[in-house]
């Protein structure tokens, strides 16, 4: 998300690398660079040279900078989380695609992530590691068969697995009702006349108490439809009706009233609070703003949330930077339930935690969402979490929803293609790993 020059085209910095490292200059090294672009599949390459990085989605921008670190043809790669914001097809795609160049190249990988499901795909030999710490170390065959750490075992049991799903609810009360929703970008001065709907013809209801899981590839539409329905992007067309009433065709001034009945946990819990802002600030904002709390009685307010969310409540005086990153999504969602809001949309709210804090947060929501009653919208790329927390799913495919119905359903009889083709997708910790393979050589790090 903040690899790439947000002042650069695209083309610009992948010819860049190209320049430095193979000495390719003009129409060369934009060929080269858009066969990179190509070789981990982005759409239309040619036109993504032109473009700049806040453009394009998250899934889209990992993959070009999976493209610049190809490009080079190196001896030696280090993935470090190289597909945690993508979603499960691209990932299958990158990972055959790495696959495909190390034996093509005889290239060694040092492949870092949080997801054993692919760990099991992809990896020859296995190290574990906790607070710095290696912890155990083996052939993947025999870790996942008999692993001897803790901490190991620990990792396998947070893992998801597919059929661990949420059972529906019987016909709740709707709470959010979206009509033929429609999002377009481009048309402006810069856009030389390119058009997009992000967002095409969009219709989904959310009852009390229920949970909704998103999913769909990086770049389909998924973060604009949960933007456009909180009006943080403007649709073009379409009825959005909160609690009876809608909000689509609102004022600023007027829809103010509504917004603490709807509330965000965005995706990167660093880039999500200010860093400036002390806890007990940031988690009470929401409600200050609303005359929810006065200022006396926001470190009072503060307290109670942090305890909501199982944060101690010396917390309140220290600052973002002073907590990890599962730390930071509970400040984030104690920030959303400030205001005591009827629907939370969770936008890759655990994407990039580790699985243990993954699990840690998803069964944090499930708890409020018991407790509270409130209703969510949870955005994922990843179908195993997906399932664990949601009644129903809904997929989306190039900006428009193909399938959706009770979670059980839709992931044991999918009835479309798509939808088909990302469960054969998934990476699943249960399959068999990756078979033994003798390395002749290896790099030492001392």
């Amino acid at each position: 998300m903040t690899s790439l020059n947000p002042v650069m085209t695209i083309g610009a910095q992948i010819c860049e690398t190209l320049t430095l490292h193979r000495g390719l200059r003009g129409a060369a090294a934009r060929e080269a660079a858009r066969a990179a672009l190509e070789r981990v599949k982005v759409p239309e390459p040619a036109q993504r040279l032109d473009q700049y990085p806040h453009e394009l989605s998250g899934g889209l921008r990992q993959r070009v900078m999976i493209a610049m670190a190809l490009s080079c043809e190196p001896e030696v790669l280090i993935a470090d989380e190289p597909t945690t914001a993508l979603d499960v097809t691209t990932q299958a795609e990158i990972l055959q695609l790495i696959a495909g160049l190390q034996r093509e190249m005889g290239m060694a990988v040092l492949f870092i992530t949080h997801d054993l499901g692919v760990v099991s795909q992809i990896a020859d030999r296995v190290v574990v590691l906790k607070d710095g710490v290696k912890v155990e170390e083996g052939f993947a065959a025999d870790l996942f068969a008999n692993p001897r750490a803790d901490y190991t075992k620990e990792l396998m049991a947070a893992s998801p697995r597919l059929g661990e799903g949420a059972a529906p609810l019987t016909d709740p009360e709707p709470v959010l009702q979206v009509r033929g929703l429609t999002t377009t970008y481009g048309g402006g001065l810069f856009a030389r006349g390119r058009v997009k709907a992000a967002v095409d013809d969009v219709s989904i209801t959310l009852g009390r108490g229920e949970t909704l899981g998103l999913v769909g590839e990086s770049g389909c539409g998924k973060s604009t439809l949960a933007r456009s329905i909180m009006r943080l992007v403007e649709p073009s067309a379409g009825q959005i009706t909160l609690l009876g009433t809608r909000i689509d065709g609102l004022s600023r001034a007027a829809l103010k009233a509504h917004r603490a009945h709807i509330q965000m946990v965005f995706q990167d819990p660093y880039a999500s609070l200010n860093p400036r802002m002390s806890i007990r600030d940031v988690v009470t904002e929401p409600a200050f703003l609303h005359g929810m709390v006065t200022s006396k009685d926001r470190r009072a307010m503060a307290i109670e949330l942090l305890a909501r969310v199982a944060l101690p409540t010396d917390a309140v005086d220290l600052y973002p930077h002073q907590f990890s990153g599962g730390q930071r999504q509970r400040i984030c969602i104690a920030r959303a339930l400030s205001v005591r809001p009827q629907i939370i949309v969770a936008d890759e709210a655990v994407s990039a935690l580790d699985v243990s804090n993954a699990r840690r947060i998803t069964d944090l929501m499930a708890d409020i969402q018991q407790r509270d009653g409130v209703s969510m919208l949870f955005i994922s790329h990843d179908i195993a979490v997906v399932e664990r927390v949601s009644h129903r799913i809904a997929v989306m495919l190039n900006g428009t929803i193909v399938e959706t119905g009770p979670t059980d359903r839709v992931l044991n009889d999918p009835q479309h293609p798509y939808t088909r083709r990302l469960l054969a997708s998934v990476p699943r910790l249960g399959a068999m790993p990756r078979p033994q393979r003798q390395v002749r050589g290896r790099l030492i790090v001392a």
